[in-house]
C-alpha cells in the first residue's frame, strides 16, 4: 500500500468530510504532504494513522422506534432531526435504529457507542432522551462527555402521544424479563409470559 493517500482517502481514515480536511488545512491544522502538478492533495498515512486528538465534524442523529421505519413514529423524528441539522447547516448522519428502549444491544446503538468511542462523533442529536434507552441513557451521555461529543436534545418537556403506546410495549417486556430471571424459564416461557402481560394491558 502506497504511503501517500488522496484527499478522499484520508476523509475516510478520519471519520470526517473532504470539506473539513480543506477547513483544517486553510486554519494549519492539518497540512498534506505533496501536491501533484494538477493540484491533488496527498496526505502521509502512517501520519493519517497517529492522529487522535483532531477534531471531526460529524454529526450523529439517532432515532429508534419499536415500529417499523415506514410509521409515523419514526418518520416524525427523522424528519425533525434532518430538518434541524440542515437548519445548523451539520455535517450529518442518521442512524434508524429498530428496537425496545430496555434493549441495550440494538444495531444501531452499538454503532453509535463505537463511534463515539473512536471519537468520530462532534455532536449527537436525538428528539428525546429516551430515544437512546429508557434506563442507562445518563451512561451514554457520561461516554459522550469523556469523548467531548456535544449533545443535543431537541425536546425535553414531556413526551408526544405517539410514544405512548411504545412505552407500555418497553414496560410489558420489563415485566416479563424480570419474572423470566425470577424464576430462571426459557426463551420460550418469557415469549408466552410477554403475551399473557399484552393480553391484560389490552
Amino acid at each position: 500500500m502506497s504511503r501517500f493517500v488522496k484527499v478522499g482517502q484520508a476523509a475516510r481514515i478520519l471519520g470526517v468530510s473532504v470539506q473539513t480536511l480543506r477547513r483544517w488545512e486553510e486554519r494549519g491544522q492539518l497540512l498534506p504532504e505533496r501536491r501533484s502538478d494538477g493540484g491533488t492533495r496527498y496526505y502521509d498515512l502512517e501520519k493519517l494513522l497517529n492522529l487522535k486528538d483532531i477534531e471531526t465534524d460529524l454529526t450523529i442523529a439517532y432515532a429508534r422506534a419499536s415500529a417499523p421505519e415506514d410509521s409515523d413514529v419514526f418518520k416524525q423524528q427523522v424528519q425533525e432531526l434532518e430538518s434541524y441539522c440542515q437548519q445548523k447547516g451539520w455535517h450529518y448522519e442518521i442512524i434508524r435504529d429498530k428496537g425496545s428502549g430496555i434493549d441495550h444491544n440494538k444495531i444501531g446503538l452499538r454503532k453509535l457507542l463505537n463511534l463515539i468511542i473512536d471519537k468520530k462523533v462532534k455532536r449527537l442529536v436525538i428528539t428525546h432522551k429516551d430515544r437512546l434507552l429508557r434506563i442507562g441513557a445518563e451512561l451514554v451521555f457520561a461516554l459522550c462527555a469523556a469523548r467531548k461529543t456535544e449533545v443535543v436534545i431537541l425536546n425535553n418537556q414531556g413526551q408526544p402521544e405517539l410514544y405512548e403506546e411504545e412505552l407500555l410495549e418497553d414496560v410489558m417486556e420489563l415485566v416479563a424479563i424480570f419474572y423470566a430471571r425470577l424464576y430462571q424459564t426459557s426463551d420460550e416461557t418469557h415469549q408466552k409470559l410477554l403475551k399473557l402481560v399484552r393480553s391484560f394491558a389490552s
